[in-house]
């Protein structure tokens, strides 16, 4: 059986722009339905190939129809799209939806005006993009094929984010948190999945306008960053400050409500502003105004009040879902999931023993995801996976041939037979900032090792290097390190985890170890890592041994090889352009060492 899965609205920009003001040049550019548009191909229940549309099409966190992904994909499969079985798309917003929606509206306690405005712009909005009919025609405006609607499987987004951690967690009977912005009408859904039957436990269901990560977006737009894609600048700058007494937290006081067990609200769910009302509040609760939200002090004192409720309401939902449930390893997916400060304090302090994040918890796995539910829905094994290196590969002749087109610029050297790895171990024992170009494409929104850029953790001022002349980007943003899996315990507190190969959780650093990787070191002495094993990624871990041979330094700073603002690269040609738009010392592609006329 071949199953392909995607998410992306072509008229998601149009609709959102036409209905909510929303545009590509807004700070809500990431807040349209659909954004990591991507593709993903299971033949026989094996994953063969995925890509992000970003990698293509060059737009972060694009919502476009992911053609561009779908016919690589396809590419690799040896595929038309006449041959796909069934396609599986990350959202069912169903008949029963709708008419849940209109009634919700009709019922609301607003004047009739805006009923019939709110009632009219949904009306837009299902027909357009969301329906059945929506999508079938989406996909034909776009690939030119005539798809039958019985081959088209909408499937809940949060079962899409499930099925993506079960993919990849290795766990069989198991309980499981999805907590995002939002799916169709829910932001969060608990329960467990025991001898392959998934079971919701629906009275720990929080409704989209309850939803903690689009709380947790409205802070992120408060501080002056892009919501729905700068959280994790929150959390960075969350680790300045020490957080207030948990009674003293203004969020806790004056917006959060534990209500019972596994449930929360927030002050303004139902508010007909929608979430920008909390933004005065936030005024009133933290004493903001004009000319001290920009301050790095008060932005600290917020984003540590934020990070604290958010880590006060996943642990209220997660104790009382250990309570009803015997099952002690955990998958936890959706883009509160990539709070990695969270990951780790939610498993050393809770009932779990394991707990797993994979690298798509975030929207690009929901594609992965959606195929994958497909896949099981038919009865179809699935063959087990843990690699991330999903993507695009290139040969050494389009390598060579994307070089000969920058022959004025750049010139280079080939090191074949493993002699590369030799020569950039050389080159990072100094000061030196390398763009590191290998073998697939990594999904989804964390470089893993193969489009990275790699340095030296040892000089402490390595971290404001890259952060302004390469990266361009604010300079409190912490880098993570690299590290072989054997040495993780040596260097870093591990608590219950063994390995944590996605970068999804963060570990304090041994007191002895916080000079030696000082650019990787964040200034409350943790790093979020990535462990790395001869299997998992046989160059970089060769790279590592090579490096710490050289150095005694046991890991490289890892960051994704792109510019705030610009998708990872992804094929030789995006390396080069961003190389040479840098400060970037040596670009590694392949066997192939670069370097700036």
């Amino acid at each position: 059986m071949i199953v392909l899965g995607y998410n992306g609205f072509s008229r998601a920009v149009e609709l959102f722009g036409k209905l909510y003001g929303y545009t590509q040049d807004s700070v809500d550019r990431h807040s349209f339905l659909g954004h990591d548009a991507a593709a993903a191909l299971f033949i026989d229940g094996k994953l063969v190939a995925a890509v992000e549309e970003e990698r293509m099409n060059r737009q972060k966190k694009t919502t476009a129809f992911p053609i561009n992904a779908m016919r690589w994909v396809l590419d690799q499969g040896g595929l038309d799209f006449s041959d796909v079985d069934l396609y599986a798309f990350g959202w069912r917003f169903s008949p029963e939806f709708a008419d849940a929606a209109i009634s919700k509206i009709a019922g609301s306690p607003i004047p009739p005006e805006y009923k019939f405005q709110a009632l009219a712009g949904f009306g837009e909005l299902y027909t357009g993009m969301l329906g059945k009919n929506a999508i079938l025609e989406d996909f034909v405006r776009n690939t030119g094929y005539e798809l039958a609607e019985e081959k088209l499987v909408p499937v809940p987004h949060h079962r899409a984010h499930l099925a993506c951690g079960r993919t990849f967690s290795g766990f069989d009977d198991t309980a499981f948190l999805i907590s995002d912005g939002q799916g169709e009408a829910d932001s969060a859904i608990m329960g467990e999945i025991r001898d392959g039957e998934v079971k919701v436990f629906e009275q720990f269901t929080i409704d989209a306008q309850n939803s903690i990560a689009q709380l947790f977006a409205e802070i992120t737009r408060y501080l002056g960053f892009t919501p729905n894609n700068d959280e994790y600048k929150v959390m960075g700058l969350g680790g300045f400050g020490e957080p207030p007494a948990q009674e003293d937290n203004p969020i806790l006081n004056h917006v959060v409500t534990l209500d019972g067990p596994g449930r929360y609200s927030l002050a303004l769910a139902n508010d007909p502003r929608g979430p920008r009302a909390y933004l005065p509040l936030f005024d009133e609760i933290f004493g903001g105004n004009d000319d001290n939200r920009g301050e790095f002090e008060f932005q600290v004192r917020v984003a540590s009040a934020a990070q604290q409720a958010l880590e006060v309401v996943t642990a209220h939902q997660l104790r009382a879902l250990a309570d009803v449930t015997d099952l002690r390893d955990l998958i936890y997916e959706g883009g509160v999931a990539l709070n990695c400060v969270n990951n780790t304090k939610l498993l050393e302090d809770l009932p779990f023993e394991r707990a797993e994040v994979s690298f798509g918890a975030s929207d690009p796995g929901v594609s992965i995801g959606a195929a994958a539910h497909v896949v099981r829905e038919n009865n179809v094994p699935l063959v087990p996976v843990k690699s991330p290196y999903l993507g695009p590969e290139y040969t050494a002749e389009e390598i060579v041939a994307t070089l000969d087109a920058y022959t004025d610029r750049v010139v280079w050297e080939e090191h074949p037979d493993g002699a590369i790895v030799a020569k950039t171990a050389e080159l990072l024992s100094g000061k030196t900032v390398i763009g590191w170009f290998q073998g697939r494409t990594e999904y989804g929104p964390r470089a893993l090792g193969n489009r990275s850029i790699l340095a030296n953790p040892s000089h402490a001022d390595m971290k404001d290097i890259i952060n302004t002349r390469v990266k361009h980007r604010e300079p409190f943003r912490p880098f993570a390190p690299i590290v072989l899996e054997e040495n993780a315990p040596k260097v870093f507190e591990m608590g219950k985890k063994e390995r944590s190969p996605y970068m999804t959780f963060v570990f304090p650093v041994k007191p002895e170890y916080t000079q030696t990787i000082a650019a990787a070191t964040h200034v409350d002495a943790t790093s979020r890592i990535q462990t790395v094993t001869d299997d998992s990624n046989p160059r970089l871990a060769e790279l590592l041994r090579a490096f710490t041979a050289r150095t005694e330094v046991p890991c490289l700073v890892n960051t994704s090889f792109n510019v705030a603002g610009e998708p990872v690269v992804n094929s030789p040609k995006d390396a080069v352009e961003c190389f040479l738009g840098t400060d970037i010392d040596f670009l590694v592609l392949g066997d192939h060492l670069v370097t700036k006329r």
